[in-house]
């Protein structure tokens, strides 16, 4: 079979990752909220890459923490109206090269409700059907070897504490598994929002290993994490 590629030179190569909205707290206690798609997930672990010098990511290396709220195609409107806002006053000339103006209501903007956590001090989105509470663990400098981009950007590693899942995305008859034909993520696919199937191409071999083969030790971590202040307590 004779090969018909071509070799091209896109700017950017955002094959489709799912849509994040990052809650941070300010420094003045309140809310910033963000939305991404440059993350992915391996155990209770999640690389994000961010502008350093933007307003989530500078409140996650003061605060060490942060809030994965995943989108569904039902929020798609609510990040288009945060998509080219910032939180940060002075904006980055980047960012301002690409049309971006300052919001610090970031949630009342969107139509979003902030709710409390329970293991970090920024707020969950409600209507986001999956929030995933997090800690930074590590920092990456992403290009530091190019001195025209060293800096500008990093990848966040960042470890969950809690996970909290609208019951509706359930797998029958088991409590702590996601149903991946109900669980429909929204997704960027080269800047454009696209929806997923429900419905399996075809059964995959993976799956016939089973998920608690996968689990980590951050699981029990975070559990153990979350008994301390009730022990303390005693």
């Amino acid at each position: 079979m004779p090969d018909t590629h071509v070799a091209i030179e896109p700017a950017i190569l955002y094959f489709g990752t799912p849509v994040v909205l990052i809650s941070t707290q300010n420094e003045d206690g309140t809310a910033n909220l963000a939305p991404m798609s440059s993350a992915w997930w391996l155990g209770w672990r999640c690389m994000l890459g961010l502008q350093t010098a933007s307003k989530t990511p500078q409140n996650m290396i003061r605060t060490g923490q942060c809030v994965l709220n995943l989108a569904s195609p039902e929020q798609v409107d609510a990040v288009n109206r945060l998509a080219r806002l910032t939180g940060t006053g002075s904006i980055p000339d980047l960012k301002q090269r690409l049309g971006y103006s300052y919001e610090p209501r970031k949630f009342e903007v969107a139509g979003l409700t902030p709710i409390a956590s329970q293991t970090v001090a920024a707020p969950r989105v409600l209507e986001c059907p999956i929030q995933l509470e997090a800690v930074v663990a590590e920092r990456h400098g992403i290009m530091n070897g190019d001195p025209q981009v060293a800096g500008l950007i990093s990848a966040f590693e960042v470890r969950i504490t809690r996970v909290h899942v609208h019951p509706s995305l359930l797998m029958d008859g088991h409590k702590n598994r996601i149903d991946p034909a109900k669980w429909q993520p929204l997704i960027m696919n080269f800047q454009k929002l696209y929806g997923v199937s429900g419905t399996e191409i075809v059964p995959s071999r993976l799956a016939e290993i089973e998920e608690r083969a996968y689990r980590m030790p951050d699981v029990d971590r975070a559990r153990e994490e979350a008994l301390r202040p009730a022990l303390a307590a005693c």
